[in-house]
């Protein structure tokens, strides 16, 4: 267990400074390369939530059952070799450099008002259209981004890194995976991804929401709102998102900067009209993308600190 809660700490520290390097392979290619292949298989004709299903079961066992042999075998050669591949199997599990990377990306050329460079780049990280997207709009697109994927990307693995090893975080970036590629909600995936989609929410049920709540608790207070007035807004707002687990993101970045985030968006031309959150018609300039950036390292490392700490507490009684 101690060699565990090390691995974790490594592989913690290894993402948040060396993060993807961009030539390296990553084993998130091979599983997106199989799941695409996958699905081109069993996406048709009847049956299709049952086959999303199967193909959701049988990757998870694919991944898990190959994680916890490598590590396992590690550990049996020597338990310094089981702390190192454990570390660089959570590191390279975990997006803090590569979203503030990307963040940054955005962040520059908005920050010298090249609004076409910074379209393009948020169209690489956001699935909505940003042709004729303004300041704010971009900034927004950018805000969320790392504000949602501060759970789907940090948190939530972390969560079940704790809890099952690097086996059990890459079984969570397998699902998160999955619904990401199938969990769409149009005539092609409604079916297939569902079990997917689905199995999505419950692994990122807790994670959500306690990081959700870290925000409101240890990072700046920008908007100058109570606390209490601030998590009273935040829990309201947070159950009005489509989604079951992103509005506890989001909200909890909205009422924290004093921002507006949610509202009109468009997606391959199909208008989507999401829920606001934060005080009204507070729009959003590049310094906010940057405020979301030191929010999710801030809440990152916090959450991090406490699963430790509740681990080794939970290691010293048992």
């Amino acid at each position: 267990m101690p060699a565990h809660f090390i691995a974790i700490a490594l592989g913690f520290l290894l993402d948040r400074i060396i993060g993807d390097p961009p030539k390296w392979p990553h084993p998130i290619r091979f599983l997106g390369t199989f799941i695409s292949k996958a699905t081109t298989v069993l996406n048709k004709g009847r049956f299709r939530i049952a086959k999303g299903a199967f193909l959701l079961i049988l990757t998870i066992a694919m991944v898990f059952v190959l994680v916890f042999f490598v590590v396992g075998f590690a550990y049996k050669f020597h338990p310094i070799l089981g702390i190192a591949v454990e570390a660089v199997l959570i590191a390279i599990g975990l997006a803090q450099k590569s979203l503030r990377d990307a963040a940054l990306e955005v962040y520059r050329p908005l920050e010298l008002g090249n609004l076409p460079e910074a379209r393009e780049k948020l169209s690489w990280i956001v699935g909505r259209d940003t042709k004729h997207l303004n300041e704010s709009a971009i900034a927004r697109g950018a805000v969320e981004t790392v504000s949602e994927n501060t759970s789907d990307g940090v948190t939530a693995p972390l969560f079940w890194a704790f809890l099952l090893g690097a086996p059990g975080l890459w079984l969570y970036k397998t699902v998160n995976t999955l619904d990401s590629m199938v969990g769409y909600r149009d005539e092609r995936f409604e079916k297939f991804g569902k079990v997917s989609a689905r199995m999505d929410d419950v692994l990122n049920f807790i994670p959500a929401r306690i990081t959700g709540l870290l925000i409101l608790l240890y990072t700046p207070n920008e908007g100058q709102m109570p606390f209490m007035k601030r998590f009273a807004r935040w829990s309201r707002d947070a159950r009005r998102h489509p989604s079951p687990n992103s509005g506890f993101l989001e909200a909890a970045t909205a009422w924290q900067l004093g921002i507006t985030l949610g509202g009109k968006s468009t997606y391959r031309g199909v208008v989507s009209n999401k829920p606001e959150f934060g005080p009204e018609n507070a729009p959003l300039t590049a310094k906010h993308i940057k405020s979301t950036i030191t929010e999710m390292h801030t809440v990152s490392f916090v959450f991090w600190f406490i699963m430790t700490l509740i681990g080794v507490l939970f290691y010293g009684l048992a």
